[in-house]
């Protein structure tokens, strides 16, 4: 492998306090000859002298803008607004590959600096699958969220916790009511993590995957308390939630958690709201007669930033070790530059380590 050098940016979103990489997998980064800086943040579960102490050289907040053009610039969700012109190679969940809003002009800025976007929800292998993932930890919480909610519990501000603590307050209390819960994507990683919750929470969920959403029982759907959708969809699909089902006198439907927040891409399976909610608002009710709560947080894993971040940084290490040889990287790399030229914008024919 050529000489890697990653930057580790500081994220701007002020409720984001995942790292796509720990100090532990910083020092392997080091020792296996990558440079590697990291950008100071106040927010990072992880502080900068665990970085310093091994190895890792220290920047300021946002100067990866004037780093090196070959350094890798690596993060998790959105970039600043500024510059305009990416030149850099960037890792991160891009969210552009679907018309979500903003895509096209996240899109134009890598084609007007000659950049290049490695999206890592299309880090995957030769079988699609895909090789470093939040979702376990995003189910979990999404699901965590919705039992808090149903009881009556649900705390907002929402604040950083453990999984420990976390568990406690998901236990069930004298005087809870029994509901039932259905879990849509229940076999995937975070289907899994929303299963794992519930069962902490004393539910047995029902859980539906593919066989039960090509042949959708809404009426079914409707007749269960709470509602966990962990379904990405990639190919369009009948929605499972609809704008008259809001409104069905017969729903029985009371708390939805949407762990894909796709809101916005035409590939949304629940196109009932417009926009997601945020830490200090985290439930909206989408109708009152009868009532539904939605709860829509598309950084979930974050509310437990030192295990999820553990757990994405451990898959992701193997992955950097390996940057330059092609392969899944490669692959984002190819998916970018198709995505770029449907939209007409010009894109370079480079390898992947001379974009």
């Amino acid at each position: 492998m050529t000489e890697l050098h990653l930057w580790l940016r500081h994220e701007p979103r002020t409720t984001e306090r995942r790292t796509p990489v720990v100090p532990s997998d910083a020092r392997r980064l080091v020792e296996n000859g990558v440079t590697l800086t990291v950008e100071e943040s106040p927010q990072r579960i992880f502080p900068i002298e665990e970085y310093e102490a091994v190895g890792a050289r220290v920047a300021p907040a946002g100067s990866w803008v004037s780093a090196p053009r070959n350094t890798v610039i690596l993060g998790l969700k959105e970039l600043p607004d500024e510059p305009k012109e990416l030149t850099h190679r960037h890792i991160f969940f891009g969210h552009a590959y679907k018309g979500q809003p903003g895509a096209s002009d996240l899109l134009r800025r890598f084609g007007a600096g000659g950049g290049a976007l490695l999206d890592l929800e299309y880090l995957v292998d030769e079988n699609g699958r895909r090789l470093a993932a939040f979702g376990f930890w995003a189910g979990y919480l999404g699901a965590a969220l919705a039992v808090l909610q149903h009881r009556g519990r649900l705390v907002a501000p929402l604040t950083p916790t453990s999984k420990e603590e976390l568990d406690k307050t998901l236990q069930p209390a004298a005087g809870d009511e029994e509901f039932s819960a259905l879990v849509i994507g229940a076999l995937g990683r975070s289907g899994r993590g929303a299963r794992v919750a519930f069962s902490t929470a004393g539910i047995e969920p029902t859980c539906w995957d593919l066989p039960e959403t090509q042949n959708l029982d809404r009426p079914a759907l409707l007749t269960h308390d709470v509602l966990v959708n962990c379904v990405l969809a990639t190919t369009p699909v009948p929605p499972f939630l609809r704008e008259p089902d809001l409104d069905d006198p017969t729903r029985r439907l009371r708390t939805v958690s949407d762990v894909t927040c796709d809101v916005g891409s035409p590939l949304n399976v629940l196109p009932v709201y417009d926009r997601t909610t945020e830490w200090d608002d985290p439930v909206r009710q989408l109708s009152d007669r009868p009532p539904l709560d939605l709860i829509a947080i598309d950084n979930l894993p974050s509310l437990l930033p030192r295990e999820s971040s553990t757990d994405f940084s451990a898959a992701l290490l193997p992955q950097l070790l390996e940057f330059e040889t092609g392969g899944a990287w490669g692959r984002c790399l190819d998916l970018f530059r198709t995505k770029s030229r449907e939209l007409g914008i010009a894109v370079g024919e480079g390898e992947l380590g001379h974009v």
